[in-house]
């Protein structure tokens, strides 16, 4: 996880917001339509753009997944056809818990699966499955999503080479042989050390985790890899970040999150 990444998963301060609002103008009905006016074409440019990537996206080619894996779920073993639970598209998030994490998952990922039940009803029945993925043995996911109180398939990885191939992780001598990250663990700031606390693992096991997205196709039988998108890609951040985004005050620059059951209030 570069700590770009980082930064994207953890957004909230470890203090109680102030009443303290920023700098900003005051004016009147007519200098603010006329601002959002102005404000409404570059949304209008940012959405058009967004639909020649969303097509870049969709032409991307496909690629058949040639080797067997098999996972461990809540209801015993399934290869990753199985998964799909008879739909025909998978989208899966790589959840931060790797086995050496003995606190729990990366707060910042948590967050992100908070948000994910609501839509499981809608992809179901837009022949999507949704599911989580992570490395930490399926008795700690499973304990993990019963605190959390989640509902979506959560899917070990452990003892797979799954996410090793599908780059959802580093193996100990690949993060041997990132800058960042070797720079991230042997000079980490204040907010990394408390991330490492809140996991409970020491920064070169932490580190080895990746936040990502990633959707898997199936058709004739034939199970494809379709699509990834990792860290800092804005679409790898929880839900609350985007409605963050329309209110009127900026979040802190330093990357800290709570666990819903943790915050300090």
């Amino acid at each position: 996880m570069s700590l770009i990444a980082a930064r994207s998963l953890n957004g909230e301060s470890p203090e109680k917001e102030s009443d303290e609002m920023p700098e900003h103008k005051i004016g009147t009905r007519e200098e603010w339509q006329a601002a959002r006016d102005e404000l409404a074409k570059l949304e209008a440019e940012q959405a058009d753009r967004n639909e020649k990537i969303k097509e870049k996206r969709r032409a991307l080619p496909w690629v058949r997944v040639e080797k067997e894996y098999e996972f461990d779920t809540e209801d015993g073993k399934k290869t990753l056809a199985e998964l799909f639970d008879g739909r025909s598209q998978l989208l899966a998030y790589n959840i931060m818990f790797g086995p050496d994490y003995t606190n729990g998952a990366c707060p910042g990922c948590t967050s992100l699966g908070d948000g994910l039940d609501g839509s499981l009803g809608h992809l179901n029945h837009r022949d999507v499955t949704l599911l989580c993925f992570s490395r930490a043995p399926i008795e700690r996911l499973t304990a993990y999503k019963e605190r959390m109180g989640w509902e979506f398939p959560y899917v070990s990885t452990y003892n797979t080479e799954f996410p090793f191939d599908f780059e959802l992780a580093l193996t100990e001598e690949q993060a041997q042989h990132i800058p960042e990250i070797k720079e991230m663990v042997d000079n980490p700031p204040d907010w990394l050390v408390e991330w490492s606390h809140q996991i409970g693992a020491e920064l070169k096991d932490g580190l080895r985790e990746g936040p990502t997205w990633i959707a898997f196709a199936r058709e004739n039988g034939t199970v494809y890899h379709t699509y990834t998108v990792r860290a800092p890609d804005p679409f790898v951040a929880p839900y609350f970040n985007f409605l963050l985004d329309r209110t009127p005050k900026p979040q802190p620059d330093e990357p800290r999150t709570f666990r819903k059951d943790e915050y300090p209030d």
